[in-house]
């Protein structure tokens, strides 16, 4: 494989200064130099390699959304059995603590939802990352319940998935430590072990 160029670096370590300053500060208060500081580099390096700070943020949402699509796809493919038990890694992959959760990619995604609403350039690259992660688990549970009624449980366990991130964020001591994954299977068990998908689904 190819090393990285150096652009590619300082790229890299800048969305990485991002990430750090707005899991502490929120992204309206992270300034450029702020950035640079977190990033070990100058502002005018910082201001070299991105024309704006929201060209920062969108470049960090599709690293945030690479990096879960590959903790997903690692336990989607690891568990064995069937469509179920890959609906149940899709949301550990999510929300499951242990040594490779991201407390501070969380956060940044929470800011990152709310920067959503402000600004549509933000909300066009955050719907179509939404949108490729919540069609990749109605997938799955409709291998599970069928198509017409996945859509719907789908969209009621993403939507419980991305309300524990908020929580997290925003009130960090309201949910009980490591009890998140195990609520959103449980409500996944609910809506798609009740019944046998009809046929012709």
């Amino acid at each position: 494989m190819a090393r990285p160029s150096n652009t590619e670096e300082r790229r890299q370590q800048i969305v990485e200064g991002l990430l750090r300053v707005m899991a502490e500060r929120g992204y309206e208060r992270a300034s450029i130099a702020e950035i640079a500081k977190a990033a070990g580099l100058s502002s005018g390096l910082v201001h070299y390699h991105f024309t704006e700070k929201q060209e920062i943020l969108l470049s960090l949402v599709e690293q945030l959304a690479g990096r879960v699509r590959e903790r997903v796809k690692a336990r989607v493919e690891r568990v064995k059995g069937g469509a179920r038990t890959q609906v149940d890694a899709f949301l550990e992959a999510f929300l499951a603590t242990g040594d490779d959760a991201d407390p501070a990619s969380v956060a940044a995604w929470v800011t990152i939802s709310a920067e959503a609403v402000r600004q549509p350039e933000v909300r066009a690259v955050y719907e179509k990352v939404v949108r490729a992660d919540l069609e990749h688990l109605e997938e799955l549970a409709g291998a599970v319940i069928g198509r017409r009624r996945a859509r719907a449980a789908a969209a009621g366990l993403f939507a419980a998935v991305q309300g524990y991130f908020v929580l997290s964020a925003a009130a960090p001591g309201l949910i009980p430590p490591g009890s998140a994954v195990g609520t959103v299977k449980r409500m996944a068990a609910g809506l798609l072990d009740a019944a046998e998908p009809p046929e012709g689904t």
